[in-house]
This record gives C-alpha cells, structure tokens and sequence, in this order.
C-alpha cells in the first residue's frame, strides 16, 4: 500500500509553488486562502519539513520545497495525460475564449499546437467582441489593460515589454533613424491612444521628440504592417514581433526596453473557475507565458 498523503494537499502545494502566492493559489482552485494554508500545513507536518518562507520580497520556497515542486508537476502531467488517453472521445469540451485579435493572431496562434496535443479533448474557440452577442457563453476573456478586473477572477498574465522599432530601409549606413524626421505611429485603445510612446521617450529622457505627432491606428496590427512597410517608427511589445526581430524585417532603433505599464490578462467569471477546461487553460497560459 502507497504511503502517500492526500492527492489534494499535493495539488495545493502544487498551485501555491506555482504562484508563488496563496492567494492565487486559492483563486486558481477555486476555494479560500485559509483552506490553501490548512493544506499547506498538513504536508509540512507530513513531511516534516517548511516548504515556504515569507521574504521582504513575497513567499519563496525552501531548499525541501525546490527539490519537490518539479517532481510533483511532473508527476500531474503523467497522470492528467494518462487521464487523456482513456476518456471518452464524446467528453470532448469547447473552450470558448475572448481575445484582443493581435494577441489571438500573434501569439496564442503560435503556441496552438502546443495546446491541442497536450489537451486533445478540449477544443478552442477563439473570437473577438466584435459581433460576438452573448457573451455569458465565453469562458476565458484575455483583456489588455493595466489592472486587475472586480466583477471576476483576474490575473496577470505577462507584462508588455516595449521597444522601439522601425524598419531596415529608414537606417542609414547603420544609424538608426532621427526620431524628429519619421512619423510616429500609435495604436488607440477604447478610443484614446496608447502612452506607450510618452512612456518610451520618458525613459530615454528625451523631450525633443513631439510624442503627439504621427499616425493613429485602432489594431497593433496595423501599426506593424505600417512600420514594415517603412512608413513610420512604432514602440511595440516585443513579445509580439519576435518573428519580425528575427528575420531582420523590424529592427530596434536602441536596446532600451520598457516594462509595462500595460500587460495581458486573464479574466475568468465567478462561476467558470471550477470548470476543469478553464483550470488546464489557466495553468498552460501559465506556464507559455513565463517559460
């Protein structure tokens, strides 16, 4: 017979050494803090052993809490595919998610056939809130903003991280573009522009570029096509030009990078945290997002 504890107080550590947070441990399972931390405080007298630690800086793990986080994450995934393998193929699920178009085109298509090899049960629908009329049906809303939603289950995905950038026909003989000779192009959201540039330009501790002068346009898309095409400068999240980066089509004007103040996020409903499609979605855009 196995001399194991509870599978429960195993995903809860599980959970807490993923975020590094009770909290959101406790909203990504859909149950209290204080039961995280009973949880939490059974293994450790199982074990015998702290498995956390609070810092200045926020929880961390111990050197017993290291050496167990991998192995039972590992472990997870052997049983959930194992799960995987002998479902019912008509228990198929459909993930309906709300997505700014950009992020859906630019990043989660890239990471897709990850997704569906490791979760071949669930099927994605992915839409935008153009002509999208009911949205009680959507179980995952990726929103781009600066802040945690009230009416739901919010959570950081990844920060945005802002370079600026312009295509290789505006160098000249290796030098980078005159910042006061290119339009600058902006992208609006909810109908107002972006401070991506005054917050670029802030940190370069430039005040002799007109931030206010250049070209407006309502997707990130259409500021990169613009930007190839050599039609302007753009500050962008580099995240969502690493193709362009690489093939050498959008170069950086100068190294210098910006975090946020801007990110992605994850909003669930109250009522959607316990569905298990919405929990493995949760824990893979974890994990895709901060490799």
């Amino acid at each position: 017979m196995r001399q194991l504890p509870s599978l429960n107080m195993l995903r809860v550590f599980e959970e807490v050494a993923r975020h590094r947070s009770f909290s959101q441990a406790a909203l990504g399972l859909n149950v209290t803090q204080g039961a995280v931390s009973r949880q939490i405080k059974q293994l450790e007298d199982y074990l015998g052993v702290a498995l956390f630690i609070r810092t200045p800086q926020g929880l961390s793990l111990t050197e017993a809490g290291i050496a167990l986080s991998p192995h039972l994450t590992e472990a997870f995934d052997h049983i959930e595919r194992a799960l995987q393998a002998v479902r019912v193929p008509n228990l198929r699920q459909r993930l309906r998610i709300l997505a700014p178009p950009t992020w859906a085109t630019r990043w989660l298509s890239a990471h897709l056939r990850e997704f569906c090899q490791r979760y071949p049960d669930i099927s994605l629908s992915v839409t935008n809130q153009t002509g999208h009329d009911n949205l009680a049906d959507i179980d995952c809303h990726i929103r781009f903003g600066l802040d945690t939603a009230s009416h739901c289950s919010s959570q950081l995905l990844v920060m945005e991280r802002h370079i600026a950038v312009a295509s290789p026909e505006l160098f000249s003989d290796g030098q980078p573009p005159d910042l006061r000779q290119f339009p600058l192009l902006h992208i609006l959201h909810d109908g107002k522009r972006l401070k991506v540039w005054e917050n670029w330009l802030a940190a370069m501790g430039r005040d002799d570029v007109d931030a206010a002068q250049g070209l407006e346009f309502s997707t990130l898309d259409q500021v990169i096509h613009t930007a190839l095409a050599g039609g302007g400068l753009a500050v962008i999240d580099r995240q969502m030009i690493e193709k362009e980066l690489a093939h050498g089509s959008l170069l950086p004007i100068t190294p210098v990078e910006v975090v946020g103040p801007y990110g992605y996020w994850l909003d669930v409903a109250n009522d959607k945290q316990g569905l298990s499609k919405v929990r493995l979605f949760r824990q893979w855009l974890e994990r895709v997002s901060n490799p």
